[in-house]
């Protein structure tokens, strides 16, 4: 990535945990490099990543251990479905239901 596209597209990432009983809840947030590191923690630890500038924009208002707001829950449902789907997990969750 040139510096140019650093200047105009400045990281921002946010970790949500959903325990599947409460609103997910967030875990991590940050800019730049604590961006970067959430990132690579998810990577390792092969958690789906997913990008919404839209989204990521909403979430950042939000402090460590808020939970997502209620206009929030269908797009962060749909997240969290995509999510699952990628970890081959959405079964074990819809058996949940």
């Amino acid at each position: 990535m040139s510096q140019k596209d650093k200047k105009q597209k400045p990281r921002f990432a946010i970790a949500l945990e959903y325990d599947g009983e409460q609103a997910p809840v967030v875990t991590a947030r940050g800019h730049q490099e604590t961006a970067d590191e959430i990132i690579s923690i998810a990577q390792q630890e092969k958690i789906p990543i997913y990008q919404d500038r839209e989204l990521s924009a909403l979430l950042e208002q939000l402090d460590l251990g808020d939970h997502i707001p209620r206009s929030l829950y269908v797009v962060v449902a749909e997240v969290l479905s995509f999510a699952y789907r990628l970890s081959g997990k959405h079964k074990d969750f819809m058996d949940k239901l």
